[in-house]
């Protein structure tokens, strides 16, 4: 039980701080929003914790006197000069934490990301990087303010389940093991990025779809661990235990799993067929509800870890395959990806604050396209599509995109805006815009 009264203290730290989700704001979109626009929009979100992939000072800036708080980044390719030099170390937190903070507030720094397993050839260097970045915190007086961790992909640990047999690839615990001893002196979390998506992936058949999306399952459906008889209901949890129990193998027993990455593609290419927009929908609005609920893991009952859900904003400037560029909860233009289910959350990712929001035609689309997915909704979808008739007030601009939009969007409102119920095939998109025009006023108003 060594385990369990170890966190005794963490647990009163937890008891004062409200476990929360935050989210990952990359930055490969195309016509991303200026800093000051995309902050008024995280405001407008309710979103009050975020982590960049760098340190971009025109963020940082327009961070400042929000009560929004952010993890920075050094970047992979920085780790190498950081690494070498105190003196390059001290120049860095200097620029991108003490000339910020505590305007803005950064909660973290992120050493680099997925180092050990992305860029092995920088592993020898993690720790010194780490160790002069803590040392210039310290000189600056903000050690005890800001945390510093450095991101882990899920593969560090072997045999996630069951969980009590987990352990880190010994290859790595020369990397590791210092890692998690000045992760215990200073109190800082280890960053970890966990996909039950690439989980389910790549052991179809062995988990099943429910487990990794949170969904209620039966006893019988639930995943028992041999050793301990800890039932668990969802893939998350499974994989947070598992660094618990891998820690524990290397004697670390008061170091708290935070999850810098976690989330679930909404499009994928014909190999992808599970990232859909139904499925993205479901495992972010119940990873939500999860951590408000407050309730741990089967391990650490007193012990939520707060996440980061990957991502903000649809990156799609991304390389293949097609889910790369398709994990956002809102496209670049900031229209919702889809409508988070996340009722009882307050107005954490209310997606849109008017809850108006409208299913129309995207633009772009063949005509011959589109009237089929017009034909869908007014003939088996029983949209009401009387407005668009000849004569009635929203048959005109007589177009196909036109009645295509007036039809989605009464067919998205009689469904109860449910997920996937704006898609058609691709050809339409959540609008939080009032499509009505003159006298021919949408469903959705």
């Amino acid at each position: 039980m060594g385990l369990i009264s170890k966190f005794a203290e963490i647990k009163q730290q937890q008891t004062r701080d409200e476990p929360y989700v935050g989210v990952n704001i990359g930055t490969d979109v195309s016509n991303l929003l200026s800093p000051a626009d995309l902050v008024a929009f995280l405001q407008v979100q309710k979103i009050s914790h975020v982590r960049l992939y760098d340190a971009d000072g025109d963020i940082i800036k327009a961070l400042a006197k929000t009560k929004i708080r952010v993890i920075i980044s050094v970047p992979n390719n920085q780790l190498l000069a950081i690494g070498s030099s105190n003196a390059t170390a001290a120049a860095w937190i200097d620029r991108h934490v003490a000339a910020h903070h505590p305007d803005t507030l950064i909660a973290a720094v992120a050493v680099g990301d997925e180092v050990l397993t992305a860029v092995p050839s920088s592993a020898p260097i993690l720790m010194t990087a780490i160790e002069s970045l803590y040392a210039a915190l310290v000189a600056a007086n903000l050690h005890t303010e800001i945390k510093i961790s450095t991101p882990q992909s899920a593969s560090v640990v072997l045999d996630q389940f069951p969980p009590s047999q987990a352990f880190f690839n010994q290859s790595l615990t020369p990397f590791l093991l210092p890692l998690l001893q000045f992760l215990s002196r200073t109190q800082s979390p280890i960053m970890m990025n966990l996909y039950p998506y690439y989980v389910f992936m790549q052991n179809k058949g062995v988990v099943p779809l429910e487990n990794s999306l949170f969904k209620p399952l039966t006893p019988s459906k639930e995943m028992v661990d041999p050793n301990t008889l800890l039932h668990y209901t969802n893939v998350l949890d499974a994989m947070i235990d598992a660094v618990y129990f891998s820690m524990n193998n290397l004697n670390i027993t008061d170091v708290v799993v935070l999850v810098t990455e976690t989330g679930w593609p909404s499009k994928g290419d014909s190999k992808e067929s599970y990232a859909t927009i139904d499925n993205a929908d479901t495992y972010n609005s119940n990873l939500i509800k999860h951590v408000f609920d407050k309730s741990g893991t089967p391990l650490h009952p007193e012990i939520t870890s707060n996440v980061y859900i990957y991502e903000l904003f649809n990156e799609d400037l991304r390389a293949p395959p097609v889910s790369e560029a398709n994990w956002g909860l809102f496209n670049g233009n900031s229209t919702p990806v889809y409508l988070l289910h996340v009722s009882g959350s307050g107005a954490f990712l209310a997606n849109d604050t008017t809850n108006k929001t409208y299913c129309v035609a995207v633009d772009g689309v063949d005509t011959k396209t589109l009237q089929t997915a017009l034909d869908w909704a007014c003939g088996p979808g029983r949209a009401n599509c009387s407005e668009i008739q000849p004569g009635e007030v929203c048959y005109q601009p007589k177009n196909v995109k036109n009645h295509a939009s007036y039809a989605f969007d009464s067919y998205y409102q009689k469904e109860g805006k449910s997920a996937g119920s704006c898609d058609f095939k691709g050809v339409a998109m959540i609008t939080t815009t009032d499509p009505s025009h003159g006298s021919c006023i949408f469903p959705g108003r």
